[in-house]
């Protein structure tokens, strides 16, 4: 009896070191950014790491445990894709040897096609090491639709979910006339052209589509030909879904040529866009994201601020609320779960919901789209109204022209998800 009750203590006093002690109670779940940290698109890849890594540090800070559970730790671990597919593939085998048991990209739908069927098939091969997918950038609506797949989480909202956005604004500017399109060629930017001419027919069928050019991506150094067939066209609006930097060099272009019309972006809002137009994109540049620093609220106003405080540098101010509420409902996954094993954490991913920054967004089962409210903004000068911040330092930033609650953003699907066993 006296042997049994020692034993019962022992334990007793084990699990209480490991309640106070966090760092002994379980091995980090790395969590494997794929992206591209070198090449043309470099810039992209190092504001995603800033934006993980505080996020990271965000959900540790909190550390330790709970009666009910132990809180997860996170590790952000880099594998450069360099912005090619055969790349991000390698990527992925070196984070999967490496103990990966979650992948994260976003900036390319052809990489995140590449990585969605890769992951499919090393999932059935191997289930032993099963891995996860989340994916905060990657918008070609066919990845919850016709690719959807079980272990593929989006967060971010999709091309066509965006456009309706930019389009609600453009339907009501009456003054717009004629309109040219121009996008990256590869699947994304060709369904957001595509999606533009399918919502402009229907909601403004008086404008006139003034030309369409589509161009190679992360190779154009000089856009300056394109800027020139906008210019010729008449066209009073640009609508394009390019980022990095194939839009940073659109839009300095087309400010040295002189163009006056307004830019109608999926992505305009920093990575050097405003800074590349001053003031001459002041009532021009408009960008759709799912949250702007310029919000409305406390909340989102107390979010920014912290960020800023841990990225102070004006050229790392690119901050993702989405991809602080991708990590939290990661981490509040594998807490549910007990287990960071990707079965059992994708069932709880299923049912994430999480407010942050005064939003609240909540994953959709039947496509693994995550749902969530959506803005529109338009470039003013710093400190007008409705404009207490600025972009990486420009003394420019976005002002709230539409809020779109989450009711609104959400759009039917078309996946029939093939649901593994356990």
């Amino acid at each position: 009896m006296m042997l049994r009750l020692v034993r019962v203590l022992v334990a007793v006093l084990s699990l209480l070191c490991i309640f106070a002690n966090p760092a002994t109670a379980a091995t980090p779940t790395t969590v494997a950014l794929v992206e591209s940290m070198s090449g043309p698109f470099a810039n992209t890849g190092e504001s995603v790491l800033r934006n993980l890594v505080w996020a990271a540090e965000r959900i540790n800070a909190r550390g330790g445990a709970t009666p009910a559970m132990l809180s997860p730790r996170l590790e952000v671990k880099v594998y450069d894709s360099k912005g090619q597919v055969e790349e991000a593939l390698f990527a992925l085998k070196a984070a999967i040897d490496g103990g990966a048991r979650v992948i994260v990209q976003g900036n390319s739908s052809a990489i995140a096609s590449a990585l969605i069927d890769a992951i499919n098939k090393h999932n059935e091969r191997d289930p032993r090491r099963r891995v996860l997918y989340l994916n905060y950038s990657a918008v070609e609506p066919a990845l919850t639709n016709e690719l959807c797949s079980f272990w593929h989480f989006r967060f971010d909202a999709h091309a066509n979910m965006r456009m309706m956005a930019l389009m609600r604004v453009l339907q009501k500017d009456r003054a717009v006339r004629g309109v040219y399109l121009i996008g990256q060629d590869y699947s994304f930017g060709r369904s957001v052209l595509a999606e533009a001419r399918r919502q402009l027919a229907v909601l403004r069928p008086d404008v006139t589509i003034l030309g369409q050019d589509l161009h190679p991506i992360g190779r154009v150094k000089d856009f300056m030909p394109y800027v020139a067939k906008v210019l010729a066209s008449g066209a009073d609006v640009v609508v394009t879904g390019n980022w990095g930097n194939d839009l940073t060099l659109l839009i300095r272009a087309a400010k040295d040529a002189g163009f006056r019309g307004k830019f109608y972006t999926f992505y305009g809002n920093a990575l050097g866009a405003p800074s590349a137009i001053g003031s001459a994109g002041v009532g021009q540049v408009l960008a759709v994201a799912e949250w702007l620093p310029n919000n409305p609220g406390a909340d989102s106003e107390a979010f920014y601020r912290a960020f800023r405080a841990r990225s102070p540098k004006p050229a790392d101010d690119y901050v993702h609320l989405r991809m602080a509420m991708m990590m939290e409902a990661l981490a509040a996954a594998i807490a549910a779960a007990r287990t960071d094993e990707p079965f059992a954490v994708a069932v709880q991913l299923e049912n994430a919901s999480v407010t942050m920054g005064g939003q609240t967004g909540r994953m959709r089962a039947a496509d693994h789209q995550f749902q969530q409210p959506l803005v529109v903004g338009e470039m003013r000068e710093q400190g007008s109204e409705g404009v207490p911040f600025d972009v990486e330092g420009s003394g420019f930033g976005f002002r709230v022209l539409q809020q779109i609650p989450l009711e609104q953003t959400q759009q039917s699907h078309s996946c029939s998800m093939m649901r593994p066993e356990r």
